[in-house]
């Protein structure tokens, strides 16, 4: 469970919750009582950066793992959904 101080506090103990960091405890600071942020170790930052990936890698995984054909939708079904009338009068 991570600690938690007021900005109130936490300027008065910074040192003891930079220690706190580095050995690895999350330390959340708060706002008249609700959370604003969370101060961790580089170590956990990174950890966090590196665990993150952009937006085609996790596509790719998710087609590998939910094959389109597997769901039992084929092309032609999203096609016989859309009305290519012409539409209707407008006057303007």
């Amino acid at each position: 469970m991570a600690r938690r101080y007021s900005i109130a506090e936490a300027r008065a103990q910074l040192p003891a919750i930079i220690d706190l960091a580095a050995a690895g405890r999350e330390v959340e600071l708060t706002r008249r009582g609700q959370p604003v942020a969370v101060i961790v170790s580089t170590r956990e930052m990174q950890r966090l950066r590196d665990r993150k990936t952009g937006f085609p890698v996790a596509y790719k995984r998710f087609l590998e793992q939910f094959p389109p054909k597997g769901a039992g939708i084929d092309k032609a079904f999203a096609r016989s959904l859309r009305d290519r009338s012409a539409g209707r009068e407008v006057a303007l």
